[in-house]
């Protein structure tokens, strides 16, 4: 079957949103202190019990839930699971482990598990698709520091909430994490002191700008935070993500447009009359761009710019199985004609300014392998089954020994995504104003409070673009200075020595994108991910830093590559394709267009988007 992998129907999204608004309550396990929360109770959230298919030996784990302390919402918890780096530092006093830095993990959605990080991506464990096999990570982050795995907001996963207690927007996201850590460093002191480094990805682009925005607007904050990272973050407006990236994502990935010049041409100029053909200069002299919107069809269409936007938020949030997912798409949402017409001037009548949707729907109909029947995920266009999408863990996660060992509700079960409710919008849908509306102003106290800003972004992925995070840097200022002064062309390299991607460190910010790897960097690529936290996150590498001296001369640190300058990171070479569902998932090789087919558009695409040195 060919189509797009969108993870629930629409009955099963509902039924999540039902269930995410049921209250939810801690249990109460064995040996529970009756006094206020506080060192005492460590032995309690130890993991003690030894956790199934696990046969290795596995550093200090502690888990369960903390209140946030929302007045009139007793039941209002955050769940936790922490894993030492070394025995016993998280239990040490602060001045035992000094200045030793920790971490917190946190997924997306809105409404995602950071258990799916746990157990796919920077945690001690890899889970299979649904959970039935565990292997042993050797690239876990807390290999590195003490980490945590934080399900939030409220609701979430294994936290837990009243009947009524969902958040009604960002600001009260960042208040009760704010409440979360005052407890947690109850239980462990030595966290109230030690720089904290606040980690996530994807819809956490949104989640943890507020939490900034709450953690700089308290007078005497729990934890001291040294830096926040986000990769593929939804910061900025929805066309900024979804829309502006269209024609950098096929410039990364031509195979979806059958490596067509005259089709990439089509869409350049939809890109031009769209407004989206932003010109990112370095530094952004030329002011703050201009708001965007993604406009439906001007002549009106049964699938507005709307449903599609919602429907790849699902593929960003809803991670399901593909037994329930996988949609014919073709058959389903077909509206593309077979051709691309000619540049003509106008924009095109069936999909406005949806430029994304359009080239998927090309895609689908023109461009093998998907003509063939493979599948398409917007987490990874390399990937044509679609693994990334059937990312569950579920049979792990509700095992009755994992749920009692790790002290989780037993009021509820655990969902990979709650489809989250806030109650601040008659729709649920969250109210808040993307983070890029009060970006410079957070920038600002960063760097007042010496909070460094870290954002990164997987290559392959075409769910939040790459683009769109050069897009936001370029129109956020920084250090007295709008965007970056440097266009990021810096090579960066693993430990194995093979080319990585781009990095650029300039004024307290820095931005990576990681080559080969897609909307869950740790997941498609552990090593890689392991090397980011440790030399860009952590700050051990100072690889592509804007130096300048005081007789005004510039230099970058690891130099500068005038090919690695282009709009465009090309992709891998060949889409993987294959069979199977979840847990039995597997390759069967991968396709790769004719040599000839390639030859010409690199002869194309060389003149027709040549970029100046840096």
């Amino acid at each position: 079957m060919q189509g797009v992998l969108i993870p629930v129907a629409l009955s099963a999204i509902y039924a999540a949103t039902v269930a995410a608004q049921s209250g939810s309550w801690p249990h109460d396990y064995p040996g529970k202190p009756l006094t206020p929360l506080g060192p005492d109770w460590q032995e309690y959230y130890r993991v003690k019990d030894p956790l199934p298919n696990i046969t290795w030996p596995l550093s200090r784990q502690y888990a369960g839930n903390i209140p946030v302390d929302r007045v009139g919402h007793p039941n209002n918890t955050l769940f936790f699971w922490g894993v030492e780096h070394s025995n016993g530092s998280l239990t040490t006093s602060a001045n035992d482990t000094g200045n030793e830095p920790w971490g917190i993990w946190l997924n997306g959605g809105p409404g995602s598990s950071s258990l799916l990080g746990f157990g796919f991506e920077n945690g001690p464990i890899r889970l299979s698709p649904r959970g039935s096999r565990v292997t042993q990570n050797n690239y876990t982050w807390a290999n590195l520091v003490d980490y945590f795995w934080i399900d939030q907001p409220i609701g979430v996963g294994w936290s837990t909430a009243d009947e009524d207690g969902n958040v009604r927007d960002e600001d009260e996201v960042g208040r009760d994490f704010m409440g979360f850590l005052k407890n947690l460093v109850k239980v462990f002191p030595s966290l109230k002191t030690r720089p904290l480094y606040l980690t996530g990805e994807s819809y956490a682009g949104t989640y943890i700008p507020y939490i900034m925005k709450t953690y700089f607007g308290m007078e005497n904050p729990p934890v001291t935070i040294a830096a926040f990272a986000i990769g593929n973050g939804v910061l900025g407006s929805e066309a900024v993500y979804f829309a502006v990236p269209t024609v950098t994502i096929l410039e990364t990935y031509p195979q979806l447009i059958g490596y067509d010049p005259a089709v990439f041409e089509y869409f350049r100029e939809q890109e031009h009359l769209c407004g989206y053909d932003l010109n990112l200069i370095y530094p952004q002299v030329s002011g703050i761009f201009p708001s965007l919107k993604i406009d439906p069809a001007p002549g009106g269409s049964s699938k507005s710019a709307r449903d599609t936007l919602n429907r790849r938020r699902s593929v960003g949030g809803f991670i399901r199985s593909v037994a329930d997912s996988l949609v014919d798409e073709k058959a389903s949402f077909r509206r593309k004609r077979q051709f691309i017409p000619p540049t003509n001037g106008t924009i095109d009548p069936t999909y406005g300014c949806d430029l994304f949707d359009e080239a998927l729907h090309y895609a689908l109909d023109n461009s093998r392998p998907w003509t063939d029947g493979a599948r398409f995920t917007y987490y990874d266009v390399a990937d044509g089954l679609a693994a990334e999408s059937q990312l569950s863990g579920d049979l792990f996660y509700n095992d009755a020994n994992v749920r009692a060992a790790i002290h989780a509700p037993t009021s509820k079960d655990w969902v990979e995504n709650s489809g989250y409710v806030f109650t601040g919008s008659e729709d649920g849908s969250d109210p808040s104003p993307e983070p890029m509306v009060f970006l410079t102003e957070l920038a600002a106290n960063a760097s007042a409070r010496g909070v460094r800003v870290v954002l990164y972004s997987g290559n392959d992925d075409a769910l939040v673009s790459h683009r769109g995070t050069e897009v936001v840097i370029q129109n956020t200022t920084f250090g007295g200075i709008q965007g970056f002064t440097r266009k990021p062309s810096t090579p960066w390299y693993d430990d194995d020595g093979d080319l990585a991607g781009i990095v650029r460190q300039e004024r307290n910010w820095t931005y990576v994108l990681v080559k080969d790897t897609s909307h869950l960097v740790p997941y498609s690529s552990p090593q890689r991910g392991f090397v980011l936290f440790r030399d860009f996150i952590l700050g051990n590498s100072d690889t592509g830093l804007v130096v300048t001296f005081d007789n005004g001369t510039v230099s970058v640190v690891g130099g500068e590559d005038p090919a690695l300058a282009a709009d465009a990171l090309v992709g891998k070479p060949g889409i993987y394709v294959g069979a199977g569902v979840g847990d039995s998932i597997t390759t069967t090789g991968t396709y790769t267009y004719p040599t000839e087919t390639v030859a010409v558009w690199q002869s194309y695409i060389a003149t027709a988007t040549a970029t100046a040195s840096p």
